[in-house]
């Protein structure tokens, strides 16, 4: 299933799922309240309520509830998780995006998957405009995919991360690079590089749903980059090195993980500018248009400003 947010034509905010392609569920709406309006809270209690919102998609246009998908707006499918850890998990990136600044591979990198908290409350949407941050004329989109944690759990082992995982869905990790570049000379972030901005969506897909693309350690899915309708980047999930179970093994490890909390992959080879150097591309700037794209999770498409 399809699981999004939404704004109605009245203002008002709610979560549900897709069906037939083109009509969305206002799953409190259709269950008269026995499901939550909030997809965070729908999280909560993931296992349960999935039998629930299960009967969803047998509902037609016309029925209570329903809404024709050009009639509302998409928003961030979650829009205020409960928190955003972003992991480093493509080789291929890590060494171009190093080699490009005069940096060899670190050996470390090989031995554990790492990651950086960035800003959850700092959550945009499909469509949503993308301010330039102050002081920043080096803007950059990444391109990832994410995964969002339904069920509790501290100390969880790779071998049954799975059963931890709600969904999937596409990421772009905005980032400053000139700010970013700055802070991390004194050895600590990044922070401004990045907190001013991360895009999910349009929706977040059921895990259900992927496990006839696994392969590897991810899932061949297929990701593209266009900036005003030009592809740059092209790459493929099943390349990655650290697969989302080990990442859940090193975010959970002596921490609790919390349902709605959201784990991002890290950008895929040749997924931004800072990897493929501004020879094949200039920073972003206020005008152009990004849409990234993977294969059964859409296209999140976004404007700077």
């Amino acid at each position: 299933m399809r699981f999004v947010t939404f704004e109605k034509s009245d203002g008002t905010v709610r979560s549900g799922v897709i069906v037939e392609s083109d009509l969305v569920v206002d799953m409190s709406e259709a269950t008269n309240g026995s499901l939550p309006e909030k997809l965070i809270d729908f999280l909560e209690k993931s296992e349960q309520n999935m039998t629930s919102v299960a009967q969803l998609s047998y509902l037609t246009d016309g029925d209570k509830g329903v809404y024709p998908i050009h009639d509302v707006r998409l928003i961030a499918p979650l829009p205020a998780p409960r928190s955003f850890r972003d992991f480093y998990a493509f080789e291929q990136h890590v060494k171009s995006a190093r080699k490009n600044r005069g940096l060899q591979m670190i050996p470390e990198w090989y031995q554990i998957p790492v990651f950086y908290f960035s800003n959850h409350l700092a959550i945009k949407g499909p469509e949503d405009n993308i301010p330039i941050p102050i002081d920043s004329n080096w803007l950059d989109y990444e391109l990832e995919m994410a995964c969002v944690i339904g069920k509790q759990g501290r100390n969880i082992s790779a071998k049954d991360a799975d059963n931890y995982i709600f969904g999937y869905c596409i990421l772009n990790d905005w980032s400053a690079r000139d700010l970013q570049r700055h802070e991390m000379k004194v050895g600590l972030g990044p922070a401004k590089g990045k907190d001013f901005a991360t895009s999910i969506g349009p929706w977040i897909i059921t895990k259900d749903e992927l496990e006839y693309r696994r392969s590897g350690k991810g899932f061949d899915l297929s990701m593209k980059a266009k900036v005003n309708g030009v592809l740059l980047s092209e790459g493929n999930m099943k390349d990655i090195y650290y697969s989302f179970a080990e990442m859940i093994e090193r975010a959970s490890a002596g921490v609790t993980l919390f349902p709605g909390e959201i784990i991002g992959s890290g950008t895929v080879g040749t997924g931004c500018i800072l990897e493929l150097g501004t020879e094949v591309h200039r920073w972003l700037l206020p005008g152009d248009v990004i849409e990234l794209e993977i294969d059964k999770l859409g296209v999140l498409k976004n404007s700077i400003i």
